[in-house]
């Protein structure tokens, strides 16, 4: 499992929330501590606790989860399309030259 990237996006949705790691712990009944050694993969959460913070964060098991995920691929991809859609049309082609090119599309 991989609690380091877990713990990155866990940190990556509470700052989106412009929450601190103790407004997190708070709300969740966590020490400080404890969110920052999930944060940074150093604890496995329990399941309760894993819940627990995801709902404060709003989000959802697949998205702290996705590398872990058989599909979690699909999450990824989701975001990539996301972000592309708020591109330029010359930032766009340049994104798809390179993707070309790394993926011997030419």
């Amino acid at each position: 499992m991989d609690l380091v990237g877990m713990g990155k996006r866990i940190r990556q949705k509470r700052l989106s929330k412009s929450m601190t790691q103790e407004e997190l712990a708070e709300r969740t009944n966590l020490t400080v501590a404890y969110i920052g050694m999930i944060e940074r993969g150093e604890r496995t959460p329990s399941m309760e606790t894993f819940v627990q913070i995801a709902n404060e964060l709003n989000a959802t098991a697949d998205e702290l989860l996705c590398e872990n995920l058989r599909k979690g691929y699909l999450i990824r991809l989701a975001k990539y399309e996301e972000k592309l859609s708020r591109l330029s049309e010359q930032e766009t082609k340049k994104i798809y030259s390179v993707m070309d090119a790394l993926l011997g599309m030419s």
